[in-house]
């Protein structure tokens, strides 16, 4: 079993980085989150039953690792500050500084209108933006059907929109 799970720890870990970055958007948390994914699907592992692909699985353990961190660490949750992109960025030109300040409140923006959802509007949102996943893999694992995804995600980008005007019209 051992061996088996370290194989899968070595398909999968880019995998799941990658969709936990573009979840969270800071990669100290994305790697942290990540090892806590792994973590979480070893101690599981006996109880999977391939009903579902494995990259889906451990994306669900690591979307619900990661509304555990949100829970226990509400406080914390916030945009990166200029000088915060200026260390991770470095010193570059203030077009770019602009540039990457404005995607980042775009970004938290819409994060922020998804944090809003309700909550199968978020798994849906979830699966289907961060972890590039198809609807019909969403509705395998929702357990609810392909169309069903299709139609969830896009009142939820509906929705998402509506907050995100709402909010720059205030």
């Amino acid at each position: 079993m051992k061996q088996e799970f370290e194989a899968l720890y070595q398909e999968y870990f880019p995998r799941i980085y990658a969709f936990l970055l573009r979840l969270t958007g800071n990669r100290d948390l994305a790697e942290e989150l990540t090892q806590e994914t792994f973590y979480q699907a070893f101690v599981s592992f006996h109880r999977f039953r391939g009903d579902s692909d494995v990259f889906t699985w451990l994306a669900s353990i690591g979307k619900h690792t990661y509304y555990r961190y949100l829970r226990k660490n509400k406080h914390q949750i916030e945009s990166l500050s200029a000088e915060q992109l200026i260390e991770l960025y470095g010193e570059g030109s203030t077009e770019h500084l602009e540039d990457t300040v404005e995607r980042q409140m775009q970004l938290e923006s819409a994060r922020k209108a998804m944090r809003t959802l309700p909550k199968k509007y978020q798994d849906v949102t979830i699966l289907r933006v961060y972890a590039d996943m198809s609807y019909a893999q969403i509705g395998d694992a929702l357990h609810i059907s392909e169309n069903s995804a299709r139609v969830i995600y896009y009142r939820a980008k509906k929705m998402m929109m509506e907050a995100i005007q709402d909010e720059y019209d205030m």
